[in-house]
């Protein structure tokens, strides 16, 4: 909680696991009509907090869960967002769910259903 943010956690930019596969395959696509090779990145350009995501994963999930607070990993910086532009301009990649309740909720629900289908 000593980080140089607004809420003194660290900032992401937490991503749906659709968008990001969808990247994977125009990056796929892409290769496999004869183009480069290309380093991008991919993400919304903005992130959250982990305060902020805590606060909405009890938010959906309707759970107050217990969050223990820790000292900063070595190395860790506070802010990590990527910079999708050349994603979008070379691939014409656009996201999808730039929502994080909607992350979360999705996220929850794969979870229950994992649950559900293990309890069988």
């Amino acid at each position: 909680t000593d980080y140089p943010t607004p809420d003194g956690t660290c900032i992401r930019d937490y991503i749906h696991v659709t968008d990001l596969a969808r990247a994977h395959l125009s990056a796929l696509e892409h290769l496999r009509a004869g183009g480069a090779n290309l380093t991008l990145n991919c993400g919304y350009g903005r992130g959250y907090s982990v305060s902020e995501v805590v606060r909405v994963v009890k938010q959906v999930s309707g759970v107050d869960f217990p969050v223990k607070l820790s000292g900063r990993r070595a190395g860790d910086p506070a802010s990590l967002v990527a910079r999708a532009d050349r994603i979008r301009t070379e691939l014409g990649w656009r996201p999808e769910h730039d929502d994080l309740e909607e992350i979360v909720r999705q996220a929850l629900a794969w979870e229950d259903k994992l649950r559900t289908r293990n309890a069988l």
